[in-house]
């Protein structure tokens, strides 16, 4: 459908406005946000509303909403129910506004990657030179970073020179857990567990007794009993022996939230309620790493 640049501002202004009050626009509202005189506003709702893009709402506190069939005409995907992807301006959050399309609009160039971020809701605060991110976006968690260089406001969108870009494979823990192939015994000094680590370069590991994980050692634990002095100590006196866990099914990002709340380097792992294995943030690092 081919609208008016005119037509298009005020469907985009009243969706805005649609978007943060949660109720029907008046006239007025619009031509204040657009800056046009209200009679043209009135003038052009009632082509637009022929159309089917907008609907009349009578009543005192009535105005106009915005159809399935505006959001069509603009391009963007109306939704009973949304994640809301947010937008940040100078680090402050863009109220009412969400991101509904990233654009990549270069990206062979060696040095510069720019993109268009196309939005539901106010673009008009942002200037040349402001900073923006974008996202987290619900399913891969990316995180998108730049430089605004540009508006368009008949479109809605934001052009800007991208800085950085975060994002987390869609892909469960289950699939980067490492299956407990080396593990200590309970019953093993702490000189024989170190001589482990180094064999393996590794840094930790699951203590197991009879198959069952029932605790994680790691070098850190085995030097503050040697800082200590105590060179006689069981793994079973040194080990972590509450074990943090984290269902199979749950994400990368889910995992990066526990390590965080609980200041540790490992997760145990468990697939259909069985303690299976160890994720590290190494692991979940070593998927992030770019080649």
């Amino acid at each position: 459908m081919e609208l008016t640049p005119i037509q298009r501002e005020i469907i985009i202004a009243l969706i805005n406005l649609q978007r943060q009050k949660d109720s029907a626009v008046k006239g007025e509202e619009i031509a204040k946000l657009i800056d046009r005189n209200p009679g043209t506003v009135r003038n052009q709702m009632q082509s637009i509303k022929m159309l089917g893009l907008v609907e009349g709402v009578p009543g005192p506190k009535g105005g106009y909403r915005a159809t399935g069939m505006a959001y069509e005409a603009l391009g963007v995907t109306a939704m009973d129910t949304e994640a809301v992807v947010p937008i940040y301006r100078n680090d402050e959050l863009v109220k009412g506004a969400t991101a509904a399309e990233i654009i990549f609009t270069t990206v062979r160039h060696p040095e510069l990657c720019n993109g268009r971020i196309k939005v539901i809701g106010n673009v008009r605060e942002f200037q040349v030179n402001d900073r923006v991110q974008v996202g987290p976006t619900p399913v891969n968690h990316l995180v998108v970073r730049g430089i605004v260089m540009g508006r368009d406001d008949t479109q809605n969108s934001l052009l800007f020179t991208i800085v950085e870009m975060v994002s987390l494979p869609k892909k469960s823990v289950k699939h980067y857990v490492k299956p407990s192939t080396i593990a200590i015994d309970p019953n093993a000094t702490i000189q024989e567990a170190a001589r482990i680590f180094v064999k393996n370069n590794i840094h930790g590991a699951p203590v197991k007794n009879n198959g069952v994980i029932v605790g994680i050692v790691t070098f850190t634990n085995i030097g503050e009993a040697l800082a200590e002095g105590k060179m006689t100590l069981r793994i079973r006196n040194v080990m972590t022996e509450k074990l943090i866990c984290i269902d199979g099914e749950a994400s990368l990002s889910e995992a990066i939230q526990v390590f965080n709340k609980h200041n540790i380097g490992r997760l145990v792992v468990n697939i259909d309620g069985v303690p299976m294995g160890l994720l590290s943030k190494a692991d979940v690092l070593h998927e992030l790493a770019i080649y």
